[in-house]
């Protein structure tokens, strides 16, 4: 979610080798996401090459500013 959050979208291969993560735990993750209405996942061909788009949602963008609220706020209580 950071990456998109920072990005219009990223596609499948720029967040596998941003996040080091195998294609099965991005899909698994990713498919996660997009259940909750996080993310939006566009799938299209380019060519003859499938290229998979995600996006974050407004949905998504509101979900993790507010885990972002809570991490701060979590971080003050123990200053």
């Amino acid at each position: 979610m950071s990456v998109l959050m920072v990005n219009d979208s990223a596609d499948f291969n720029s967040l596998k080798e941003l996040l080091d993560v195998t294609d099965g735990n991005l899909a698994s993750h990713a498919a996660a996401l997009e259940k909750e209405g996080f993310i939006h996942i566009k799938k299209e061909f380019v060519g003859k090459k499938t290229l998979t788009t995600y996006s974050a949602t407004k949905t998504g963008i509101k979900a993790f500013e507010a885990h972002l609220d809570a991490l701060e706020k979590l971080i003050r209580k123990m200053d």
